[in-house]
């Protein structure tokens, strides 16, 4: 169940062949061809015509069999929920989940997995809990980092001593690799009934994807990275993209026109057509938009791409393209009564992290010479230093945005501009300072990050991140910005709560106080591995201006 508004619905299915795909709801039909990508084949119903509000049970049907839910399901059936206009917003998020087996042994190594914990709760409770949709901010697989039975697929088919080993090759690895992903009985009913958004990360094609040029040139260089990229934005496309798209989003969307366009009799095949169009939009980040935006009640989410629209040019780095930034620009307004903007990378890090990766920048482009150019580089890439901070041009240009929404010089301010993010491997929330002078009525800017779903840190590597990001940074990121000259923030800003490093998915309610957020962590019971039951980490009220996050 893919994107939905207030009077349509998209399923997203792929199927072992070339199909006729039948949603059927309440004795009315829609029917979608199936087509193909490297021969799998997949097919987006568009249900339309819905009520506002509407909750209705559907079946699939293939062949004038019904071939969803699965015989003997022993979870709800699945449904489709319009959104209403005035319904306060329920949302989930979170990011980074690996595919590997819910048994003790992967319990063990990965966590539980937060996401199936919450699908199970889902199960069990009364629907008008459910949230409205779930958000999923990045690395939802994992191209680099692949478990034993990814392993095994890739080994059946290629030398795993030849490059790039036991990491991701093609479209093939990752279609298997999206199946692992998905079809666990519980979170495919999850899927299937609760709308996603999607956006991607770095481990989606690779650990620091366009972290630099250097990085770059250094990919492009190998003799495998070229199948890499175009089979994951090809993929990224197919399984996550399409269906963040709107109907008439999709109706000018220059893959999807192909598929709209096609009435032959025999299965369209997009192979040739997608690999090109990945291909380009690599080397042409400017051609094509990944970010979206969304109304939802009386909310706005704005999703946006910081991976595939890096400007990496050392006189001229940027987090978004020029062109990228002009649509942010022009999304970022008021008028509604919580603003929400997705992106993978936290914009807020904790304030010391948040220096170190803004003098790095600052020394990897020559702020301590020429000759130390190459030891900044260095860090920058062995420690992970590729977020906002340190795209300080970007930074500021989106500091600026949010500033004057808070301040209604873009529409009425909403009671949060809230930035939601992942890929940290920790949670917390993070609060811009206001100024003892603010007018009220201004917005708060609030950080919430939820990382990760499933794929913990290990115990020392949580010691050694909350030690550099909480503690050692923020003397030393003061001297080290101060040293290469990098000029202080637009605003101040200081982490509220956390951080929390379990397995995480969180929900966000808009209420009558503002926001409501909870953290949520799957547990196991008495051994039970197949039923883990969910439990409170945090909860965090962001109430009115005047008041502060409890």
């Amino acid at each position: 169940m893919r994107h939905v508004d207030e009077t349509s619905a998209a399923i997203w299915v792929e199927t072992r062949e070339a199909a006729t795909v039948v949603v059927r709801v309440d004795g009315r039909t829609w029917a979608a061809s199936t087509f193909a990508v490297h021969d799998h084949h997949y097919a987006l119903v568009e249900v339309d015509g819905l009520e506002p509000g509407a909750v209705a049970e559907y079946t699939l049907e293939i062949g004038e069999q019904v071939v969803w839910p699965p015989p003997g399901s022993p979870y709800p059936r699945s449904r489709m929920t319009t959104l209403r206009r005035d319904k306060p917003l329920r949302l989930a998020f979170g990011s980074c989940r690996t595919s590997v087996s819910h048994d003790a042994k992967g319990n063990l190594i990965h966590g539980v997995d937060a996401l199936r914990a919450y699908a199970l709760r889902m199960a069990r409770d009364d629907a008008d809990r459910w949230p409205d949709l779930v958000l999923f901010l990045g690395d939802q697989v994992y191209a680099d980092e692949t478990s034993e039975e990814m392993r095994a697929f890739i080994e059946a088919r290629r030398d795993i001593d030849e490059p790039p080993g036991a990491e991701l090759k093609d479209y093939e690895e990752y279609a298997h690799l999206y199946r692992l992903a998905w079809t666990e009985s519980a979170n495919r009913w999850l899927l299937s009934t609760l709308p996603s958004l999607m956006i991607f990360d770095d481990h989606d094609i690779r650990d620091d994807w366009n972290t630099s040029a250097q990085w770059r040139r250094e990919m492009e260089a190998t003799a495998w990275w070229q199948g890499r990229i175009v089979g994951g934005l090809a993929s990224y496309w197919v399984y996550q993209h399409l269906g963040n798209l709107s109907p008439a989003e999709r109706a000018e969307d220059e893959i999807w026109g192909k598929v709209a366009e096609h009435h032959g009799e025999a299965e369209l095949d997009l192979t040739a057509t997608l690999d090109a169009f990945a291909a380009r939009v690599d080397q042409e980040p400017d051609s094509y938009r990944w970010s979206y935006a969304r109304d939802i009640g009386k909310s706005r989410l704005v999703v946006i791409d910081s991976r595939a629209a890096r400007v990496l040019r050392p006189e001229k780095r940027s987090i978004l393209d020029a062109a990228e930034m002009a649509w942010l620009d022009e999304q970022m307004r008021g008028d509604v009564d919580h603003l929400l903007v997705g992106t993978s990378l936290p914009f807020l890090l904790g304030p010391g992290l948040h220096r170190m990766e803004a003098w790095n920048e600052a020394v990897a482009s020559g702020g301590w010479g020429s000759r130390l150019q190459p030891f900044g580089e260095w860090i920058r890439q062995a420690a992970d230093l590729e977020h906002w901070a340190a795209f300080q041009e970007g930074f500021r240009q989106v500091a600026g945005m949010a500033i004057e929404v808070a301040l209604g010089r873009r529409g009425r301010p909403p009671r949060t501009i809230t930035f939601l993010s992942g890929d940290v491997h920790h949670s917390y929330v993070a609060e811009v300072r206001r100024p003892a002078n603010a007018v009220p009525g201004t917005s708060r800017i609030i950080q919430a990050v939820c990382s990760p779903i499933r794929n913990p840190l290990p115990r020392a590597m949580r010691f050694a991140t909350a030690a550099v990001s909480y503690g050692l940074a923020g003397p030393l990121g003061r001297l080290a910005t101060r040293s290469a000259k990098v000029p202080d923030p637009p605003f101040q800003w200081d982490i509220v709560e956390g951080p929390w490093y379990d397995n995480n998915l969180a929900t966000l309610e808009a209420v009558d106080e503002g926001m409501w957020m909870r953290w949520e962590t799957g547990v196991i019971d008495d051994g039970d591995q197949d039923n883990p039951r969910l439990e409170l980490v945090a909860s965090v009220t962001i109430a009115d201006a005047t008041q502060s996050a409890t």
